[in-house]
């Protein structure tokens, strides 16, 4: 967890829909990354779908959300 009076140093990534997440893409809003390490298995699957189903709350908290994984 990095705390609010700290920063993150620069970095690019590349997100699924072609999107890429950099520091300028994070600035000014709150971010949750969780990492799963395997895709489609029923752990992971409930825990992407249990952000996925509270999205809007997340959202109206400034917050994004991100998963990673080293599966496609």
């Amino acid at each position: 967890m990095v705390a609010l009076n700290e920063k993150v140093e620069s970095f690019t990534a590349l997100a699924t829909s072609e999107q890429t997440v950099n520091n300028e893409s994070l600035a000014g809003k709150n971010t949750v990354i969780y990492f799963y390490p395997k895709d489609n298995t029923p752990g992971c699957t409930t825990e992407g779908q249990e952000f996925r189903d509270s999205i809007k709350e997340f959202k109206a908290c400034n917050t994004q959300i991100f998963g990673v994984s080293r599966d496609s």
